[in-house]
């Protein structure tokens, strides 16, 4: 039967969006998603510039004279590259199902009322988020403790769990997850480990998924552990070669007068400015190529595992 649009009543007519509305709102989203794309438009404009034109007239939307030397350049380390992007790949990886399942087992604990340790592990996962041991400590225990210097375990097991993200995933546990539900499992014999995995982790796909892509942007951006840990060239995930190549870059540039008259006249011609920009490309394709595939999993996440009436 149909409604007589005139005659809806209740939240009804409230729900619904006149086209002139839908036009207004569609609008502004897309001025909204054209002023997020723009820098990206802009970086990618400035790395294929000459650095010429970039002294001369600055940064532009459309380049005075086109020019791949930053690339290029990149490319001639092209073997350091490659080596490290399969680091990196390798970390973000590893260290996301490493996060995803310590994350999830120590939420779950805490959400559970007869634990008896939850009031005390709940404080000891909180005082982090206010209080750390710094940096000194922080290496002592990764460097001298645990003898993880110079290994992928490093880049991994530092930011493998996150107070924020455990509280994030106690707290959907607590109010995501009937008790009755629990509780008749148990009644049909089934262990904690059996709810856990059957049971508790598809129902809470959406969280789930929130906190991977949060491990992984983590990981895949990371290079301040690589800084600390690692000496060792061929462990070093793409962030901190690129940094460091930048860091080469800005210092021959800050100390041109002691390179000699030769040295100069290469460093004029080094494309430091574009060489930048295509580094901060080179990062952010290929985290941008790959969100769209966890967006479709997140979104599908959202309407999995719901229970039924």
């Amino acid at each position: 039967m149909k409604l007589n649009k005139h005659k809806l009543g209740g939240f009804e007519k409230f729900n619904r969006v006149t086209p002139h509305t839908h036009f207004i709102i569609s609008t502004i989203f897309i001025i909204l998603a054209v002023i997020c794309i723009m820098p990206v438009v802009l970086v990618f404009m400035v790395s294929i510039s000459s650095e010429q034109s970039i002294q001369q007239v600055g940064y532009r939307f459309w380049p005075e004279e086109f020019s791949l030397e930053a690339y290029s350049y990149l490319y001639n380390s092209k073997d350091s590259i490659l080596r490290s992007f399969g680091i990196s790949i390798l970390v973000t990886v590893l260290g996301t199902i490493v996060g995803l399942i310590l994350n999830t087992t120590i939420a779950y604990a805490l959400s559970r009322k007869n634990f008896k340790l939850k009031s005390f592990f709940t404080w000891v996962i909180f005082i982090p988020m206010l209080f750390n041991g710094g940096m000194i400590s922080s290496y002592i225990v990764v460097s001298t403790m645990l003898n993880l210097k110079d290994t992928i375990w490093a880049l991994i097991l530092p930011m493998a769990v996150s107070s924020f993200n455990i509280i994030i995933l106690r707290t959907f546990f607590q109010t995501t997850i009937p008790d009755s539900l629990i509780e008749s499992a148990k009644l049909d014999g089934a262990n904690q480990f059996r709810i856990f995995t059957t049971i508790v982790l598809p129902i809470s796909l959406p969280a789930i998924a929130t906190i991977g892509l949060f491990l992984t942007f983590a990981y895949w951006n990371d290079w301040y552990n690589a800084l600390l840990y690692i000496d060792n060239n061929s462990l070093v995930p793409i962030q901190a070669l690129l940094n460091r190549i930048q860091g080469d870059i800005e210092f021959m540039n800050q100390n041109i007068s002691l390179l000699g008259a030769s040295a100069s006249e290469i460093l004029d011609k080094l494309p430091s400015e574009s060489v930048r920009m295509a580094i901060v490309i080179v990062v952010v394709l290929p985290i941008a190529c790959s969100y769209p595939f966890f967006q479709k999993y997140f979104i599908s996440g959202l309407t999995i595992g719901a229970v039924k009436e």
